[in-house]
């Protein structure tokens, strides 16, 4: 059975409506609206920092000549 940490947390009155207006109109409670937002903003997280270690990772491949997997392969090979 899952289980579930209570936090109190302060959103300005402005967000705090937008929140609540959500969660009425996507038939959620407003714990699911925030859940919902923290995993997407985990997730842009993730793939933001998969795409800087993707990006490095290329650079490194390009700088020794690794253009294509065959040249990928005999470079492992050795």
């Amino acid at each position: 059975m899952a289980t579930a940490v209570k936090k109190t947390i302060s959103l300005p009155p402005d967000l705090a409506r937008e929140v609540e207006d959500l969660a009425k109109s996507e038939g959620k409670t407003l714990s699911g609206v925030i859940q919902d937002a923290l995993r997407a903003s985990r997730a842009a997280r993730l793939n933001k920092e998969y795409k800087n270690i993707q990006g490095f990772w290329s650079r490194k491949a390009k700088e020794k000549g690794i253009l294509t997997e065959k040249t990928l392969e005999r470079y492992l090979r050795k």
